[in-house]
C-alpha cells in the first residue's frame, strides 16, 4: 500500500484493488484493517478507516490517526464536506459532455448482509455529477464527482443510463473478464479549520491503464 499523505491526524494511501477494506460474513481472505498496525509511524495506537471503498475500487482511502481525527473526519464526511472525485471507464460513448444524475437508490434486497442496491423512485436521493474525459469508438472515460454517499452509488447510476463501468461484475456486464475501472482520484479534505484544504490524489493503478489502452483511450 502506498501512503500518498501523512501528518498528526490523517494517513491517506492509495488503495490496491481486490483489497477489501474489512471483513464481512464468512470472509476469509486478508483485509486492510490486517494492515493497520503496519501504519502507525511511530504511534502508539494504529489508525483507523474513516470510510470505505469497495474491494475492486482503487484510490483515494482516509484513516484518523487518533480518536478526534476520526469523530472531526466521520462529521466532515457526514456534512458532505469532503469532496471525492473518481475516474471512471465506462461502456459506450456518452454523447453529453456532462450533467447531473438523479435517481433515489434503495437496498436492492432486505438482507442485511447484501450491500447491493437498484434505482427506485421511494429509495434515498442519489446525485452524482459526470464530466467527459475522452471518447473512443467502444468507450468513456469520465470524471465522477458523488454529491451523495450512498453505497455503489457510482456503479448504480452508470448502470442506469445505459454505461455500466468496466469490469463491474454486480451492475455491468456478467463474467466480464476485465478488473473495475472506479478509482478514487482526489479528495479535498477541509481537516483544519484555518488552513488550506488538504488534497490527496492517487495515481492510477496498472490495471486502469491496461484497460484505457484496449478501448483505445489516449492516457492524455
Amino acid at each position: 500500500m502506498e501512503v500518498i499523505y501523512r501528518d498528526a491526524l490523517m494517513l491517506a494511501i492509495n488503495k490496491p484493488a481486490g483489497l477489501p477494506v474489512h471483513k464481512g460474513a464468512g470472509r476469509k481472505m486478508a483485509t486492510l484493517e490486517d494492515y493497520l498496525d503496519d501504519l502507525r509511524f511511530g504511534l502508539p495506537k494504529r489508525p483507523e478507516l474513516a470510510h470505505r471503498l469497495d474491494k475492486d475500487t482503487t484510490g483515494c482511502l482516509l484513516l484518523g490517526r487518533n480518536k478526534a481525527a476520526l469523530k472531526r473526519l466521520s462529521e466532515l464526511f457526514l456534512n458532505h464536506q469532503i469532496q471525492k472525485t473518481y475516474l471512471a471507464v465506462v461502456h459506450g460513448v456518452i454523447a453529453v459532455h456532462s450533467g447531473e444524475i438523479n435517481l433515489p437508490i434503495a437496498k436492492k434486497s432486505t438482507d442485511k448482509k447484501s450491500w447491493w442496491g437498484k434505482i427506485d423512485p421511494q429509495g434515498q436521493p442519489a446525485f452524482t455529477h459526470y464530466t467527459v474525459l475522452q471518447r473512443s469508438a467502444s468507450a468513456t472515460l469520465v470524471k465522477l464527482i458523488p454529491i451523495t454517499g450512498r453505497t455503489h452509488q457510482l456503479r448504480i447510476h452508470m448502470q442506469a443510463i445505459g454505461h455500466p463501468i468496466v469490469g463491474d461484475d454486480i451492475y455491468g456486464i456478467k463474467n466480464e473478464r476485465q478488473s473495475l475501472c472506479l478509482h478514487c482520484a482526489e479528495m479535498e479534505v477541509p481537516l483544519y479549520a484555518k488552513r488550506e484544504k488538504i488534497v490527496v490524489k492517487a495515481e492510477l493503478p496498472e490495471n486502469f491503464i491496461k484497460v484505457m489502452e484496449t478501448m483505445e483511450l489516449p492516457k492524455n
